[in-house]
């Protein structure tokens, strides 16, 4: 079964309107702790569990998807985050806001794994699957601008004044509304064919996928791109902060980080034709390093805004490249196990970092955090040229 352009729109769009209920909560909730007096360690903790539920729940994700396809997953997703979204409208206290991340992550988690299953199931081929992955991972850099802008915006306008909790409501109010629209958008969409299961899959674990160098390797590049994603989502709101920007400000320079991974992305399926996806994520990855070198001597929000735009650029060429070397390395049968394997690391790494950048942070400073993971990702880029020979290998 082909994709066609009408098709990708679609889970593109719907993935946008999930994916930013969790971005805009993401940005609003650490604000409001902050303005309630917690501490960054606190904050740090508050955006770990953003992550927490998705560590858990992923494989159990992957393995519904493999399952059942799109629609079940997606139906549990969108009210998860409809749920975890409302819940810190109505009472916005610390430990709701808790509770908040831990649903609302956990969606977005779960209609991530799988769209993309779909998408890869959907693809007649390895050009067209590397074509859609290019383009619907706009998504989540569209999201990444749309849900902090707007939360931000609501947050110093809907109010009496800028940072009212009237604000922080509206702001939580709408991005629980959010994932209604991406329900409407795909409740018709037409169902991928369901693999089934070879034999022995059933007894089949996990450790099979990581026996496979290639998948360890790309697992290992996740892993690089969602530490530096982590960073910058963690730092930025502090450092704004710190520096007296408002919450519009701070949420303008996410969105500038955003949108320069949404264009990068529309750029990605010309230069496909001419890289191959290892040399693509080794240049990516040295770019990284050198943008988050370069964030703290940016003294004002133009600077930090290039920098910001410069890592979008480097990160958001990353994912379509993984998703494209994950499908040729994993089982077809196992392709959203292998997914949710994936997600699970980047959401181990986003529990872990944020509490352990935290811990850092108050001994080296918010210069230090992003040269320590700048030093990270040079070190790390060494290993990338080895995936110019991932294969797959055989089915379970």
């Amino acid at each position: 079964m082909a994709l066609s352009g009408r098709q990708v729109l679609r889970l593109m769009l719907a993935q946008v309107c999930v994916h930013s209920a969790m971005t805009g909560t993401r940005l609003a909730a650490p604000l409001l702790a902050l303005k309630l007096g917690y501490s960054a360690a606190a904050v740090g903790v508050l955006l770990a569990l953003f992550a927490l539920s998705a560590v858990f729940l992923a494989l159990p994700a992957g393995r519904l998807a493999d399952r059942h396809g799109l629609h079940l997953p997606l139906a549990l997703a969108v009210s998860a985050a409809m749920l975890g979204a409302g819940l810190a409208a109505a009472w916005p206290v610390f430990a709701v806001l808790c509770a908040s991340a831990l649903l609302v992550g956990a969606a977005a988690n779960a209609a991530q794994i799988a769209l993309q299953r779909h998408i890869g199931r959907l693809a007649s081929d390895a050009a067209e699957r590397k074509l859609a992955f290019s383009w619907i991972a706009i998504a989540p850099a569209a999201a990444n601008f749309a849900g902090p802008l707007v939360a931000g915006l609501l947050i110093d306008r809907a109010g009496p004044q800028a940072g009212d909790l009237i604000g922080y409501r509206w702001a939580f109010g709408l991005m629980a509304a959010l994932p209604l629209l991406c329900w409407a958008l795909l409740r018709g969409t037409p169902r991928a064919p369901v693999v089934p299961a070879a034999a022995g899959e059933e007894r089949a674990s996990v450790w099979d996928l990581l026996g496979h160098a290639a998948m360890r390797r790309l697992l290992l590049v996740n892993w690089l791109q969602s530490m530096a994603w982590d960073v910058h989502m963690f730092v930025l709101p502090l450092l704004g902060h710190e520096r007296g920007l408002s919450a519009s400000v701070i949420g303008a320079l996410q969105g500038a980080f955003a949108v320069a991974a949404a264009l990068v992305r529309m750029a990605l399926p010309l230069l496909a034709r001419r890289l191959a996806e290892w040399q693509v994520i080794y240049a990516s990855t040295l770019l990284a390093a050198c943008a988050l070198l370069a964030y703290p001597w940016m003294p004002g929000p133009l600077g930090m805004g290039a920098c910001s735009m410069v890592l979008g650029v480097a990160l958001g060429a990353v994912q379509p490249m993984v998703m494209s070397l994950l499908h040729e390395v994993a089982p077809i049968e196992r392709q959203g196990e292998a997914m949710a394997l994936r997600s699970l690391t980047m959401n181990a790494s986003s529990f872990t970092m944020p509490m352990l950048f935290g811990s850092i942070g108050a001994v080296i400073g918010t210069g230090g955090l992003f040269w320590l993971v700048a030093l990270v990702l040079a070190l790390g880029a060494r290993s990338v040229p080895a995936l110019g020979g991932a294969a797959q290998p055989p089915s379970a």
